[in-house]
């Protein structure tokens, strides 16, 4: 008796247990097929992508983004599109295959995006209107929200891609050429205003007045880009703090790079070479202040670094090299800092128009031209450096007499400086000149400077 009543729960347990189990697949496998069904129907609702090509549907790019609900992806074929002033007023991307030709007919702007969060890649965008009346440009991006223009041709603008009023932006890996003759009646490659946070990254621009142009951007990086050949300035900012310009190469330019009423930038890493000319710099500030200038090239250059009423900058572990004057600093500079840079062969290496006190210091520099010693082997000199030349001195006050730079005359100078130190402003003086290049510095000849 005892026996069959522990039988018959153990049983209704078992079937219990068999009941749940059941319950339970069938609730897993409802599931699964939910999201199964869900994921179908969200596939069915994403737009499939939009082709434009000579021989499809839309033929047109401007008939294909009315037609595009936002979101969509647009596909451009290759092939020859006269769009003149395609608008962009929602969200797509819009992608290129193998190069298709955008063509403004010299009308007005070529492509104006006006919405968020647009794509443009792939394309060559040629032949704006070149009058300067509202600035036509090849690509105008205003008032928007991340928007991405990426690794396309930009040729033959006025202005070559325009940002104004747009924050959150990237203009990278594209090519801007142009054929500026003209600083009243040109153009810039790419052209920045009023803008927060964009990254302008790996482009390469040649042929217009300034290459980059920044007025009041902030919080920004402009990175890795290569401008040259370019009728005024390589990299032109104005008005503009809190960006970092970082590994770009500045080089054949009227002037490298003009920063020009900012403060708080960071210049580091960038390659400026080959500006040559009557009124030609490297780096030229004007009313720049609370920055760093650091590990930055200085290559042949007619001036290397002109600092006009710039304060409280720092400038340090850079390369000055092969230039006309390595650093100009005039007397309405103040509290800047140079140190550990590297002076190396230049006709001469600091120049000032002050002949009073300067808050300016040079301290811990390697000069070239140093002839002191170090008798404890320290690896610092035991007798002061002072970089600014008296032939230099006399070249500030009368120009003319840079006709004889290579004369006895300046040679009996050197020799009268070297007597009577006295006779250049002593606060432009370095107290612990390095005897040896910096740590940091590997270059010996032009040649490999370059290389860096």
């Amino acid at each position: 008796m005892n026996r069959r009543l522990s039988v018959k729960p153990l049983r209704e347990s078992s079937r219990l247990l068999f009941a749940l189990t059941k319950c339970g697949l069938a609730l897993v496998a409802f599931a699964v097929l939910s999201l199964n069904a869900a994921s179908s129907i969200l596939a069915a609702q994403e737009p499939a992508p939009i082709t434009v090509c000579p021989t499809c549907r839309f033929t047109s790019i401007k008939a294909a983004v009315r037609y595009a609900p936002a979101g969509s992806l647009i596909v451009v074929h290759a092939g020859y599109y006269h769009e003149n002033n395609l608008i962009v007023n929602k969200s797509l991307k819009i992608v290129g295959e193998n190069w298709p030709i955008v063509d403004g007919g010299g009308l007005s702007d070529v492509i104006t995006i006006t919405a968020d969060s647009v794509g443009l890649s792939g394309f060559v965008v040629q032949h704006s209107g070149m009058g300067t009346y509202g600035d036509p440009a090849g690509i105008k991006v205003n008032k928007v929200r991340g928007c991405v223009i990426d690794n396309n041709r930009v040729l033959d603008d006025l202005f070559g891609i325009y940002l104004a009023f747009s924050t959150d932006c990237q203009v990278k890996n594209n090519f801007v050429r142009g054929h500026t003759l003209s600083e009243s009646f040109g153009g810039n490659a790419i052209h920045l205003w009023n803008c927060r946070r964009v990254v302008v990254e790996n482009n390469r621009v040649n042929g217009y007045r300034d290459g980059l142009y920044f007025e009041f951007l902030h919080d920004s990086t402009i990175v890795g880009n290569l401008s040259e050949h370019n009728l005024r300035y390589g990299m032109h900012t104005m008005y503009s703090a809190d960006n970092s310009y970082r590994d770009n190469t500045l080089r054949n330019n009227n002037a490298g790079e003009v920063l020009m009423y900012s403060q708080r930038l960071v210049v580091t890493g960038n390659r400026i070479e080959h500006n040559w000319g009557a009124a030609c710099y490297g780096a030229l500030l004007k009313d720049l202040d609370d920055s760093r200038l650091e590990r930055n090239l200085f290559v042949h250059n007619s001036v290397g670094l002109y600092a006009d009423n710039s304060n409280h900058n720092t400038i340090a572990e850079n390369e000055f090299l092969n230039n006309g004057i390595a650093a100009r600093v005039l007397a309405d500079s103040d509290g800047n800092r140079f140190t550990n840079n590297a002076f190396d062969a230049n006709t001469f290496d600091v120049a000032t128009n002050s002949t009073t006190t300067s808050d300016n210091s040079f301290n811990r520099n390697y000069w070239s031209g140093y002839r002191g010693y170090d008798l404890n082997g320290d690896g610092i000199g035991d007798v002061p450096y002072h970089p600014v030349a008296l032939f230099a001195v006399l070249a500030e006050n009368y120009p003319a007499t840079m006709i004889l730079l290579r004369s006895p005359f300046a040679e009996l100078l050197q020799v009268a400086e070297l007597a009577i130190p006295a006779l250049t402003p002593k606060a432009l003086a370095d107290a612990q000149p390095l005897i040896r290049r910096p740590s940091w510095s590997k270059s010996v000849t032009f040649a490999s400077a370059s290389e860096r």
